[in-house]
């Protein structure tokens, strides 16, 4: 990496022995004076990079405790990030009304491990274990009878659990003490929206762990490989890791505050963009360093131009990243929202310590930092070189692209176009909640036994919020759908906390004659609970909710005003929302970035072109991706989230690479024109640029140990993507594009007019 020898060469050597000799020569003239003006200099260079350091560590260690604690102020209800006007939000912020405590229903199926008949013995015993199981923690009161199936072959039991507690611990021990008292070849399961939950929990337990783990050994042998060292790869590690800190102790603050909602999702992207963005703005820098301690002996004049030249590409990129990631504020998900603020939160600290913690660690170890390859002062071979490495894959790859630009761009866009031509195959839809968790659920496999048993919603109801006048009205309604199983009205003076509703009205609990209870109302409202037909998660429940709405909702022409939540709804809510979302932030953030790069290269045919490349880039990823979650993986579908997801990263961090080699190319094309300049800027970047590519691609790819659909999806997008923009868009399209436009890539700057 000698690019910048080119121009700093003859300059910093000669500066550096004149200042040097100019040094001497004022010392011996001006005696113990001359010591003094001199010892505050030397005392602030080693002051500064100390402080900076204490600074960073103090922050860390901080930071570093709350690892394991993020649990605390996060939470993985769908309903706190829908957007307040969801239809779904009013009816969860109403059910405070009518229910004590903060529940969530688990449903536990019992049925023969032979498909026979439980019997009145089993069910005994079964009753019997339900007594035990209610005495665990964060089990609340009013758990259901034990209910049969018509074909006697399963049972059911509805449990409240409490969902400000620990959860999965919770439903893990309530499945235990069932299973261990329930009599001989009884089969149990725990599923429903509370089982459901505890499997995203357990999910998500290993990103404080083994994500984290994954990602920084992956990082190391990266960093191992490129740099032939074992100083330098634990420095940049450090750099990140220091960041990373920082970032969750401010995150992790804000979310105790309530300034930010916090999901393990969430988290999991904090913790890899941090990494990968860290370690490529520092990969950066130390390419800097490297070039300037060829041509200088002195390492505090070395870090400064490192920082020089450093600076601008990365305050550039960073800068986009943010601003990209800000866009999400347009967001009606707060899941959305909430992410472009935490991960440009990770960002700032990510740019913070790569050019303050990196260079006073660097400062520190000088040359000592590349042992056992150190590099040497060779001010000759630099001027010999004229700032352009000889040797090397990317001066070959540089000169191949000056030869057959046109060829080149031509077969390479024709390449990624037709990657991009499978996008439509991706089914970004969404998936049932069932599907959520990859790998064993107990949750799943009881959501299948239930259907078998039992109508495919219970345990999961549709709640239905009218008016009390509208009661009746809506509950004729309701049982007239084909998609509604049963419809109950919640009641305090029910044993159950719910009571039957049919055509003929609230139905008593009792011998004939024993009145029938009265709803709870709250604020004018009647809650009802309403079992649909299908599984709650499934497409048929989604298309029931929907149709229900628009029979019974406050803009239906003869409909009672009925607001209708719940998981079904929630789901049906959450997808529509993140339709529009993508549909209104991918072109924000394409015209912001596109702003961004006219700023920084003063051009606009140039990022015009560099932001299309990009998004082709992006489409070939995502076709690909369809082909390989529809054909290899056979994923049930994909979040309608994860396009967008998968833009704003793709899209933000893959210009990234076009910042990098882009703002290089003009720096060189200002001293050798515009072709020669791509060619220099081509292999002086190629390394730390594919560098960088690898250890985002491989930060991205770990978030696939963690066994949520949306994750893995999202790692392999990115992932791809990302080395897509490294060895295909950054090393060949690009360059061999410009190269055939030539000095007309710079329209209409000074640079254009220049006539380099």
């Amino acid at each position: 990496m000698s690019g910048a020898g080119g121009k700093h060469g003859t300059e910093s050597t000669a500066g550096t022995a004149g200042t040097e000799g100019t040094a001497h020569a004022a010392e011996h003239a001006a005696g113990r004076t001359g010591g003094r003006g001199r010892r505050p200099l030397r005392a602030l260079r080693i002051l500064l990079p100390a402080v900076l350091i204490l600074v960073w560590l103090a922050a860390a260690g901080m930071g570093g405790p709350l690892f394991g604690k993020v649990d605390e102020v996060s939470s993985n209800d769908q309903t706190a990030y829908l957007p307040e006007s969801a239809e779904a939000t009013e009816v969860r912020a109403a059910q405070d009304g009518f229910f004590e405590g903060d529940e969530i229903p688990a449903v536990v199926v019992f049925t023969t491990d032979d498909g026979s008949a439980l019997g009145e013995e089993r069910l005994s015993g079964i009753q019997r274990a339900v007594e035990d199981a209610t005495a665990i923690a964060g089990v609340g009161e009013d758990v259901s009878p034990v209910i049969p199936s018509e074909d006697g072959a399963a049972a059911q039991l509805f449990v409240p659990v409490d969902s400000e507690g620990e959860l999965a611990d919770t439903v893990e021990r309530l499945g235990q003490t069932l299973r261990g008292d329930a009599p001989d070849g009884v089969d149990v399961y725990v599923t429903g929206p509370a089982g459901f939950t505890a499997d995203l929990v357990a999910g998500f337990a290993g990103i404080d762990g083994i994500l984290l783990l994954v990602a920084l050994l992956a990082v190391l042998v990266i960093l191992v490989i490129v740099y032939r060292s074992l100083l330098l790869p634990i420095v940049v590690l450090s750099t990140s890791l220091f960041a990373l800190c920082t970032a969750l102790l401010v995150v992790w603050n804000l979310a105790k505050s309530g300034v930010l909602l916090l999901s393990g999702q969430t988290q999991g992207i904090l913790f890899i963009l941090v990494i990968g963005a860290a370690t490529d703005y520092s990969l950066l820098l130390v390419a800097r360093f490297r070039e300037e301690l060829r041509v200088t002996e002195d390492r505090g004049t070395a870090i400064l131009a490192a920082i020089k030249g450093s600076i601008e590409p990365v305050l550039a990129s960073g800068g986009t990243v943010i601003a990209g990631l800000l866009c999400l504020l347009l967001s009606d998900l707060k899941s959305n929202s909430t992410l472009g603020q935490v991960a440009a939160i990770g960002i700032v600290f990510a740019m913070l310590a790569a050019l303050t913690l990196l260079p006073a660690l660097l400062f520190v170890f000088g040359r000592a930092a590349f042992w056992p390859k150190r590099p040497a002062f060779e001010p000759e071979l630099v001027r010999e070189e004229n700032g352009m490495p000889r040797r090397g894959i990317w001066p070959r790859v540089a000169r191949f692209v000056a030869r057959h630009p046109r060829p080149i761009w031509i077969v390479t866009a024709l390449v990624l176009a037709l990657g991009a031509a499978f996008v439509p195959q991706l089914q970004a839809q969404g998936v049932p909640q069932s599907d959520l968790v990859l790998g064993a659920s107990e949750a799943r496999e009881g959501q299948q036994v239930l259907g078998e048993h039992f109508p495919g919603g219970s345990g999961s109801p549709a709640y239905v919020l009218v008016d009390e006048a509208e009661l009746q009205p809506t509950v004729d309604a309701l049982l007239a759908h084909a998609g509604v199983e049963s419809v109950a009205v919640t009641s305090a003076d029910s044993p159950a906390g719910t009571a039957p509703v049919t055509e003929d009205g609230i139905q008593a609990f009792g011998p004939p004659g024993t009145p029938a209870p009265e709803p709870t109302v709250s604020d004018g409202k009647v809650l009802l609970q309403a079992t649909l037909s299908d599984a709650a998660d499934s497409d048929a429940a989604a298309e029931t909710v929907t149709s229900l709405r628009a029979e019974l909702g406050p803009d239906a022409a003869d409909g009672t005003g009925a607001l209708i939540g719940g998981v079904t709804a929630t789901s049906v809510d959450t997808n529509q929302a993140s339709i529009h979302d993508r549909t209104l932030i991918i072109p924000v953030v394409l015209l912001v970035i596109l702003l961004i790069l006219m700023l920084l290269l003063r051009s606009i045919l140039a990022p015009v072109l560099l932001v299309l490349t990009t998004v082709l880039s992006f489409g070939t990823a995502l076709g690909v991706a369809a082909l390989v979650f529809n054909g290899i993986f056979q994923f049930p579908g994909a979040d309608p989230a994860v396009p967008l997801y998968g833009f704003v990263f793709l899209v933000a961090l893959g210009i990234d690479y076009n910042i990098f080699l882009m703002t290089r190319v003009r720096e060189e094309s200002l001293l050798h024109g515009t072709r020669e300049g791509i060619q220099r800027g081509l292999a002086i970047t190629g390394g730390v640029i594919t560098s960088a590519g690898l250890v985002l691609a491989a930060t991205f790819a770990a978030l696939s140990v963690i066994p949520i659909l949306f994750l893995v999806q999202i790692a392999f997008i990115v992932a791809f993507g990302v080395l897509l923009d490294t060895f295909v868009v950054r090393s060949l399209l690009v360059p061999a594009l410009a190269s055939d436009i030539g000095k007309a890539i710079w329209w209409p700057s000074k640079l254009w007019r220049s006539g380099k």
